[in-house]
C-alpha cells in the first residue's frame, strides 16, 4: 500500500553510521533506522548473536521457555533501575524489580501498558480508566496508541476513536492535576508521557516538570507510563530518558534502539503492578522469540559494556553545539543524539529529498523541523562532515 512517501534509494549495505546503496554510493546515516540502530549498522556482535541462534531455533511460542529471554528481562531490569543525573552520567541504582512483556514493536508495547494500566485502575481505582496523555504526542498508530496521542490530525480519518483518553499541553502541571483530579466517568487511571516527544517536534518535558508528575501520580494512587520507544537505550545519553529528571515510572514502554534494529518491543512494569497480569490477560505469538531476544541480549550487553552512553553524551553535545552555528537553524532541542533543529525557514522536506545528492540521510518533521537519530555509534568526524554538508545545503536552500 502507498503509504510511506518513499525517497528514490535503495539501501543494500551498511555499517557503523554509513549507509550504502544499490549503485555503491555512501551516506552518513543521521536517521538510523527512525532511531533503531543504536549499534549501527551491520555490528558484528549482534551479528554474531543472530547467526548463532538462527542455527539453533527460532520460535517455539510463550507457552515455554525460550533462550535469552530471562536473561534479557534481567538485563532490562538493572538498566531501568539505573540512577544519572541530570546530565545522564550514572550515578547509582534504585534496586527496584521490574518485570518485562515482550512485543514486537513500539505501538504493542504501549497497547501493553495500557492494558496495564487499566487493570490498575480495574483492582485499585474502582474501575478509573481513563489515560491522560500530552498533546503533540505520539504513541503508535494502532487504534488504541492513536487515540492515546495527542494529535489531532491523526485522528481524522479514522474515527470513532477508542475512548478512554484526554491530552493537556506538555509542561502544564495546573491542566494536569485538574485532570487527574476529575471523577466518575472521567476518573484517571494512568498518565503517559514522553519525556522527549519525537514525531511531535521534538519537545523536552522539563525536569521539573516530570518531578512534579511523579509527585501528582503517587498523590493519586494513578500510574505513571514513560514511553520511551525513541529515548531509551541510551538515545538521550541515559539508558532511559527519565533518569535525567531522577524519577521513577511504573510503567515503560520501548523499543526501537533495544535490538539494534531488529524488530522488538517491550512493555516493563514494577513488580507489584506487573503481578496484576495473569496468564490470559495479554499474549503474542512473536514477542519474545528467540532471535528477538538474541539480538536484544547483544545489543543491551554491548550498549552496557561499551558505556554508550558516555560516548551519546559527548557526541551529543558536539551535535547540538554544530546544529546551533548554523545561520538557518533558530533553536535547538532534544537530548543526547536525540536533536530536533528548527528552521528558520520551510524548507525542510526540500532538504531530505536534496540531502541525498550529498551523501545525507536526513528526516524532516514537518516543513521546518530536521530530526535527527543517528546510529549511536556515530563519531565526532562523522558528526563534523555531516553538519559542514548540511550547513552548505540550508545555505543554498534558503
Amino acid at each position: 500500500m502507498h503509504t510511506y512517501g518513499r525517497l528514490p534509494v535503495e539501501f543494500v549495505s551498511g555499517h557503523g553510521a554509513t549507509l550504502v546503496d544499490a549503485a555503491g554510493k555512501e551516506y552518513i546515516d543521521l536517521l538510523g533506522g527512525i532511531g533503531c540502530s543504536s549499534l549501527g549498522h551491520a555490528n558484528p556482535t549482534v551479528a554474531a548473536a543472530l547467526h548463532e541462534q538462527i542455527d539453533r531455533v527460532w520460535q517455539v511460542s510463550n507457552y515455554f521457555h525460550s533462550t535469552a529471554r530471562g536473561e534479557l528481562a534481567a538485563a532490562l531490569s538493572a538498566l531501568l533501575s539505573t540512577a544519572t543525573d541530570e546530565g545522564g552520567h550514572e550515578v547509582g541504582s534504585t534496586g527496584t524489580h521490574w518485570k518485562t512483556f515482550f512485543a514486537n514493536s513500539g505501538a504493542e508495547a504501549n497497547e501493553g501498558a495500557i492494558k496495564v494500566a487499566r487493570r490498575w485502575g480495574e483492582k485499585h481505582l474502582d474501575g478509573a480508566s481513563v489515560i491522560v496523555t500530552a498533546r503533540q504526542s505520539f504513541h503508535g498508530r494502532t487504534l488504541a496508541t492513536l487515540a492515546a496521542t495527542g494529535q489531532d490530525h491523526f485522528h481524522e480519518s479514522f474515527r470513532p476513536m477508542p475512548a478512554g483518553f484526554v491530552s493537556v499541553p506538555l509542561n502544564d502541571i495546573y491542566a494536569l492535576r485538574e485532570a487527574v483530579g476529575r471523577t466518575g466517568r472521567d476518573a484517571v487511571c494512568a498518565v503517559m508521557l514522553e519525556c522527549v516527544q519525537g514525531e511531535g517536534g521534538v519537545w523536552n518535558a522539563n525536569y521539573d516538570y516530570l518531578r512534579d508528575v511523579r509527585e501528582l501520580c503517587t498523590e493519586k494512587n494513578v500510574l505513571l507510563i514513560c514511553d520511551e520507544v525513541q529515548t531509551g537505550f541510551f538515545r538521550c545519553g541515559s539508558p532511559f530518558c527519565y533518569q535525567r529528571s531522577g524519577i521513577e515510572p511504573d510503567v515503560v514502554s520501548m523499543a526501537k534502539g533495544i535490538a539494534d534494529g531488529f524488530p522488538m518491543g517491550a512493555v516493563a512494569a514494577r513488580a507489584e503492578v506487573a503481578d496484576l497480569m495473569v496468564p490470559g490477560d495479554h499474549g503474542s505469538t512473536f514477542g519474545g522469540n528467540a532471535l528477538a531476544c538474541a539480538a536484544g541480549l547483544a545489543t543491551v550487553r554491548t550498549l552496557v559494556d561499551e558505556e554508550m552512553g558516555e560516548h551519546v553524551l559527548s557526541v551529543g553535545h558536539h551535535l547540538r553545539h554544530r546544529l546551533a552555528a548554523m545561520g538557518h537553524v533558530s533553536e535547538v532541542r532534544g537530548h543526547g543524539l536525540m536533536r530536533g533543529a528548527q528552521l528558520d525557514a520551510p524548507v525542510a522536506t526540500q532538504a531530505v529529498e536534496e540531502g541525498l545528492a550529498e551523501g545525507l540521510v536526513l528526516n524532516h518533521i514537518g516543513d521546518s523541523i530536521l530530526r535527527f537519530l543517528p546510529p549511536l555509534v556515530i563519531t565526532r568526524d562523522e558528526v563534523d562532515e555531516a553538519c559542514d554538508r548540511l550547513e552548505a545545503l540550508l545555505d543554498r536552500l534558503v
